[in-house]
């Protein structure tokens, strides 16, 4: 405890005898005594909190404006590195509608997920829970259609081949989408009674409600030769952005030790830990222009690094724009195949000399044009079709992972409340903070970054030696949920910040399909089967008095 500080409590006791003395000396004598405030607080050790949990990002990484457009604030380190320029650049990429032609927003399609980052997170949030799937703003889903093993109804087994592994539903003229997104069916279900035996009414009488999405695609609304067969489907939302660079900045070997903590006594994903060795399986790095880093990225833990990966990934297949690191398309042979076979497409095509697919002008040409100058390629050589000029460049692509970089996290509120005091307290004694781990620290920050801005000395957002409260172990878990996440596995989602999803978004849905629609079906969700490794926590917050549930949805509100 900080040798200044004295408890809440005894300053309000000290305060009411105050009151009294002075009505007894003098009854005249107004009270004009300054009300405690938060502001009174703030960075100052108070309670169960320290003084640095105030600023989660730490000092460079944290944002005081904690009012609606939070999420779109920079970190102090970009104004201190002299990046705001690139920053505010970068951050148009992300909002800006890409089209079929003009720069630097050019480069939409010839199929696409989204025309816009701004459509997956809108007002820089989670994505939102949607009742009907269309590729538009506020709809922040990623299709799922994989081979599932063990039954029809596995959240286990590989993508399939026939669409990308995050599917296009649109495309630009005169091409027809992969997925005919108007085919897509939707359903949010409700669970009637808890898989794990938990009941769905606490002891005190409040109820809660569970509700998780079923999708179904018909075989016709593939556009793609062959169809795909034996298939099923998951949603999964797009993760919050705010504070990404920070958590690339948490240091590899900072997570392997929080892995070899854990080892001993929960299960973890064996493609990225070796129990036996108690190392790293070979299959949890990640290489990229010669560097291993440890995938951390997505849910799945895919990626190992921002600058290649989330968002850096996204900005080229989401709207399938090309850069130099990256100069060929998102696309299948499947989908190639049947636009080459459509008599719609090559109809509009020969009825225009300016495609760049028209090549002859005889149906035959054309469809071995569009074959293939849509089949996709490891790089610009191997098919002899292809020679894309990159359609963003390179200081384009610098700009906007200055941006992605650079967000900040808000900072806390509310820490000086005893209610959200005692919701960290239980929060930590029922086992939560086992697996939202709250402190990290960035040590040295030796982020990777690609060749095309290393080359041109292109600098990002750097965030050395802070300590962070993002509120996650970096580990990968299973919480078995009904129509759960593909792979089973799933990274532990960072906290921070999402307390003010409301007044940003709008929403405040959680979990990785925005299922949970407030942090008590988010809890619950967790032991929804006995199976999941969040089981005991969810029974012991089950138990819990109806006071203390709402310090710790309260807590979690404030961090």
């Amino acid at each position: 405890m900080h040798k200044d500080f004295k408890p809440f409590s005894t300053l309000i006791l000290a305060g009411l005898l105050s009151l009294n003395l002075t009505s007894c000396h003098d009854d005249d004598n107004e009270d004009t005594a300054k009300p405690q405030v938060e502001a009174d607080f703030i960075g100052k050790a108070v309670g169960n909190f320290s003084a640095e949990e105030w600023y989660p990002g730490g000092e460079l990484g944290t944002t005081d404006n904690v009012a609606a457009g939070c999420y779109e604030d920079e970190t102090p380190a970009v104004a201190k590195m002299n990046l705001m320029d690139a920053f505010n650049k970068g951050e148009a990429f992300f909002e800006r509608n890409f089209n079929t032609g003009t720069p630097p927003f050019n480069g939409l399609g010839p199929a696409a997920v989204r025309k816009s980052c701004l459509d997956c997170h809108p007002a820089y949030g989670h994505g939102k829970r949607v009742d009907r799937y269309t590729a538009s703003w506020g709809n922040g889903y990623l299709l799922v259609v994989y081979h599932p093993v063990d039954g029809a109804n596995s959240d286990d087994g590989p993508y399939i081949s026939e669409v990308t592994g995050m599917p296009q539903t649109i495309a630009t003229s005169p091409f027809l989408p992969p997925i005919n997104e108007d085919m897509i069916d939707l359903q949010w279900k409700e669970v009637t009674a808890m898989e794990s035996g938990i009941p769905m009414q606490f002891a005190d009488g409040e109820t809660y409600q569970l509700i998780y999405p079923e999708l179904s695609i018909p075989l016709m609304a593939f556009n793609t030769d062959p169809l795909p067969t034996n298939i099923a489907f998951r949603l999964e939302s797009t993760i919050g952005i705010i504070g990404t660079g920070l958590i690339d900045a948490i240091p590899d070997d900072s997570i392997k030790a929080q892995y070899q903590r854990e080892a001993p006594y929960v299960e973890l994903n064996p493609a990225m830990w070796d129990k036996a060795a108690n190392d790293w399986a070979p299959t949890a790095m990640y290489t990229a222009n010669g560097v291993n880093r440890i995938k951390k990225f997505t849910y799945a833990c895919t990626r190992g690094s921002l600058q290649d990966g989330a968002g850096a990934n996204a900005i080229w297949n989401i709207t399938n724009v090309s850069r130099s690191d990256r100069p060929y398309l998102y696309s299948t042979n499947a989908w190639a195949k049947k636009m080459s076979e459509t008599p719609s497409v090559i109809a509009a095509i020969k009825a225009d000399p300016n495609s760049p697919y028209y090549a002859d002008g005889t149906e035959e040409g054309i469809a071995d044009a569009v074959l293939n100058l849509l089949s996709p390629g490891t790089n610009q050589f191997d098919n002899p079709w292809h020679n894309f000029q990159p359609e963003m460049s390179d200081i384009n692509f610098w700009s906007f992972m200055v941006w992605h970089r650079g967000l900040a996290i808000p900072r806390a509120r509310n820490l000086n409340d005893p209610e959200v005091q005692q919701g960290k307290k239980v929060f930590n004694e029922i086992g939560c903070a086992t697996c939202h781990r709250p402190r990290w620290e960035t040590t040295k920050d030796d982020y990777w970054s690609p060749d095309i801005l290393t080359k041109a000395g292109l600098v990002l957002p750097r965030y050395q030696n802070q300590v962070i409260y993002p509120y996650t172990d970096m580990v990968q878990h299973r919480l078995y949920m009904k129509n759960g996440i593909h792979g089973s596995w799933c990274r532990t989602t960072p906290l921070w910040g999402r307390g003010l999803s409301k007044i940003n978004t709008g929403a405040e849905d959680r979990l990785h399909d925005c299922r949970a629609r407030n942090e008590i079906e988010a809890i619950m969700w967790h032991g929804y089967s006995k199976n999941s490794d969040a089981y005991e926590s969810t029974l012991k917050f089950y138990n819990l008095s109806k006071k203390d549930r709402d310090a710790v949805v309260k807590f979690l509100r404030s961090i």
